[in-house]
């Protein structure tokens, strides 16, 4: 799917439900909310958005749990949950992402191209475990878009079923 048809069909269930959006980043680094705020009227339907990189950020305005980051590392799907319950108390949905873009930082269990994106509204969380296509280029910008994409991708199919 284009991605300018993807972002108006997000806007427009969002718009047409009366309801906010907001996303944490980790490893996309606000190209979620980059892609976002292309499309005219995003203010109709952002709320804030944040890029938490380190540890501390993810605690300070998520509320993930230093145990949680201790326990399971901040590539993890349960700090994936945490990351978009905490955006939950600030939106109505929500869209986060924590991975390893490489070239360096991969590991056998956590390859890089490893994402979890968390997907939220109101009491829902659903996270998907993702591995970008485009992990073997070792090219994080390539790496960064295609997982951005994925997301909204996923977020849109997420709307559908949720509020359907």
């Amino acid at each position: 799917m284009k991605k300018e048809i993807l972002l108006n069909e997000i806007k427009e269930i969002l718009t047409k439900n009366h309801l906010s959006l907001s996303s944490a980043e980790s490893c996309t680094g606000g190209l979620i909310s980059s892609y976002l705020t292309d499309i005219s009227g995003a203010s109709e339907f952002i709320f804030q958005n944040f890029v938490t990189y380190s540890n501390e950020a993810k605690m300070k305005f998520l509320n993930v749990q230093r145990e949680t980051l201790e326990k399971y590392g901040a590539v993890s799907e349960q700090t994936a949950y945490e990351m978009s319950k905490g955006l939950l108390n600030y939106t109505d949905c929500s869209i986060a992402t924590t991975g390893i873009l490489g070239p360096t930082g991969g590991s056998e269990e956590k390859p890089v191209g490893l994402v979890y994106i968390s997907l939220g509204y109101k009491d829902k969380i659903k996270v998907i475990k993702y591995i970008s296509k485009k992990a073997p280029s070792k090219d994080r910008h390539k790496i960064k878009k295609d997982i951005a994409k994925y997301a909204l991708f996923e977020f849109l199919l997420f709307l559908k079923n949720t509020l359907n």
